[in-house]
């Protein structure tokens, strides 16, 4: 059977169940690949029908917003234990210095970490947590939160079921070929949206590390 064929078999609400679910976990401060998972399905819409990316932005936002929050949580409760303990688990994620790169990021922009961070790898599994190991407010926090949460996840369905769309009117003849430029033309639209945020990251990494307080 043909990987589109088998595609086309598969429920669509399995598909927005896989979406908010590895968008939750990576929000909570499990590292996986989120925004590869929600580009991979936001194209996939643009080429089955079945598949509404109206209810997927949806959930991939629900999923964002959740799976920060409940992170937050963990992170208020867990305090700085639960970095040391997260850093013997992935240091290649939360070593010594991804965490103080993210302390720091917290310390200078607050609440925009937050939103902010929803745009920048590092930073997307960091700002649950971290906010909540430094108390950072929760109305701040939610309010950073559900922005940031719909804007990434519900812009990033837009633009690249638009561009599937697009491509698959010119691409449709060459097959996988088609399919995987289809693929290549969606992901580099991203860049123009994380070109910004990836600015904003390197000025927070030219902040000189200072000892953290609860965030304001």
């Amino acid at each position: 059977m043909h990987v589109q064929d088998w595609l086309e078999t598969v429920p669509a609400v399995s598909i927005y169940a896989l979406v908010a679910l590895v968008i939750g976990l990576e929000s909570l401060g499990i590292p996986l690949p989120g925004e590869i998972i929600l580009v991979s399905a936001a194209l996939l819409s643009s080429q089955h029908s079945g598949i509404n990316p109206v209810i997927l932005g949806a959930c991939a936002s629900v999923g964002a917003v959740v799976g920060d929050s409940i992170g937050y949580a963990i992170g208020r409760k867990g305090g700085r234990p639960l970095l040391a303990w997260l850093g013997r688990k992935f240091p290649r994620h939360f070593g010594p210095g991804h965490v103080a790169t993210a302390e720091r990021s917290f310390q200078k922009w607050g609440m925009w970490a937050v939103f902010f961070g929803r745009f920048i790898a590092l930073l997307r599994i960091f700002a649950g947590p971290l906010a909540g190991v430094l108390k950072m407010p929760y109305w701040k926090f939610l309010i950073a939160n559900v922005l940031g949460g719909i804007i990434w996840a519900g812009g990033t369905t837009a633009v690249i079921y638009y561009v599937g769309v697009v491509a698959e009117s010119w691409l449709k003849r060459f097959s996988w070929v088609g399919l995987v430029v289809a693929v290549l033309i969606g992901l580099a639209s991203m860049l123009v949206v994380r070109r910004r945020a990836k600015r904003v990251s390197a000025e927070m990494d030219e902040a000189r590390p200072e000892p953290v307080a609860a965030a304001e």
